[in-house]
């Protein structure tokens, strides 16, 4: 299922953090969003999740998003927010359980395949032992696990991710993102993420787009996105990439390490050039 932005702007406290944002995500692919922070990434993702005002059209598969009703617009996609707000006392089988909510009927009443279908994402994201516990006693990591875990229970053509990895040590985010690329490929799902390490975006996107200061400065496949000369310009690092198949890997200096190599060129450069003066 497609998602689309068309001159899609927001802005918020009388401050455009989105301006102008166009972009087509074609069905079945993996679109990871980065940027510095506060270049408007959360923003762009609420757009799709339809919890901010915003001028211009968003579409989902097609369709104007503004025409389609809340319950709908869950079937179609399932979210997973940076600061998700969780039910106080809830317990962890209960909350994933609430991503059958939209498939539900008027009573709301989860049937044995729901229960079924909960039970199995739990154990893939090794939360099997986690069910009775209340989700306000888990760490971050486990907790955002938990949350992941109540989007990929909702089973929508489109996942919308803002930095589903947060709080999750290295073992547990390739745990996540890897078991969003198994199903991705099962259920041919559409993935809008936002990720903060470079290289593990590098790992899982098709397609990436660069956002800074609200405007869409590139988009394209990981090795055209994430060279260099792009990383120095909008993170203000130095970085070397390696391009392996489909996948960038970042590897990151840091900036007194790279300070004192160019110091370094520069006397070996002046030295050189008195050498030959001489």
């Amino acid at each position: 299922m497609q998602v689309a932005w068309s001159g899609v702007s927001v802005v918020l406290g009388g401050r455009t953090v989105l301006d102008g944002f166009d972009l087509s995500v074609a069905g079945g692919s993996w679109l990871v969003v980065i940027g510095p922070n506060g270049a408007g990434k959360t923003s762009l993702m609420r757009t799709l999740a339809g919890t901010v005002g915003h001028t211009g059209t968003v579409r989902i598969g097609g369709e104007d998003a503004g025409g389609i009703p809340g319950r709908e617009r869950a079937r179609r996609l399932a979210v997973v927010p940076q600061h998700p707000v969780i039910p106080p006392g809830i317990d962890v089988f209960d909350y994933a359980l609430l991503g059958r909510s939209p498939h539900q009927g008027l009573r709301f009443s989860p049937s044995e395949r729901d229960r079924r279908q909960t039970l199995e994402v739990l154990h893939r994201l090794e939360l099997g032992g986690f069910i009775g516990r209340k989700v306000d006693t888990l760490s971050g990591g486990e907790r955002q696990r938990v949350v992941v875990a109540r989007a990929l229970v909702q089973d929508t053509p489109i996942l919308v991710l803002d930095e589903p990895t947060s709080f999750l040590d290295l073992g547990h985010q390739l745990e996540v993102l890897e078991l969003i690329a198994e199903l991705r490929t099962e259920r041919s799902l559409t993935v809008v993420s936002t990720l903060h390490d470079l290289t593990v975006a590098g790992q899982f996107a098709d397609r990436m787009a660069v956002l800074d200061h609200g405007r869409l400065i590139t988009h394209g496949s990981p090795a055209e996105v994430l060279t260099p000369e792009m990383i120095a310009s909008h993170w203000g690092v130095h970085a070397h990439t390696e391009v392996d198949g489909g996948s960038v890997t970042v590897t990151v200096r840091r900036r007194q390490q790279a300070s004192a190599q160019a110091s370094s060129r520069s006397i070996r450069g002046q030295s050189d050039q008195s050498r030959s003066r001489s």
